[in-house]
């Protein structure tokens, strides 16, 4: 009888410089991801249907910078957690792979949040200015999609820089 061993991934492996990595690449990337918002995406995302999420109503140009700040904040944590487990663990600690992965988390979130998440919460919440569901339209979700992906790549980068095993290169 064959013995197989078994490796498993713990989050508490995480050190707190791979959080504060995420948290400040989260950062960094949601401000070039809320100028995006701000000078291309045409009004009322970044002043309007942000703070309305929360049921602020605006504009509130202030709020949605600071939600939008908390926002890339969380998902910057949520990729330090995300690549932690099976096969993303290695390549998320080397800069290459990390672009790729940045890009990778940059479609998914869009996919998840801008087009499927956004909409439904916005319109529960009564925004009139709510997209459809799903909100796929063009040239929108393709800036969205940029936007993302110049979010997620600071997150992936900052990680990578910070979890990277130098002994090997």
């Amino acid at each position: 009888m064959a013995t197989e061993a078994q490796t498993t991934t713990s989050i508490s492996t995480v050190t707190p410089v791979d959080w504060a990595a995420g948290a400040i690449g989260g950062f960094v990337g949601s401000v070039l991801f809320g100028l995006i918002m701000q000078y291309v995406i045409p009004a009322p995302m970044l002043e309007m249907a942000i703070p309305a999420m929360y049921g602020i109503e605006g504009p509130a140009l202030l709020a949605g910078w600071a939600i939008h700040q908390f926002h890339g904040v969380v998902l910057g944590l949520a990729y330090v957690a995300l690549v932690q487990f099976g096969p993303l663990a290695d390549p998320a600690k080397r800069i290459g792979p990390a672009i790729g992965l940045g890009i990778g988390y940059g479609v998914l979130t869009t996919a998840a949040l801008a087009v499927l998440v956004m909409p439904i919460w916005l319109s529960t919440l009564g925004f009139p200015g709510a997209p459809p569901f799903p909100n796929v339209a063009v040239p929108g979700t393709i800036v969205s999609l940029v936007g993302h992906v110049v979010y997620a790549v600071p997150v992936a980068l900052a990680y990578a820089l910070v979890a990277r095993d130098y002994t090997t290169g």
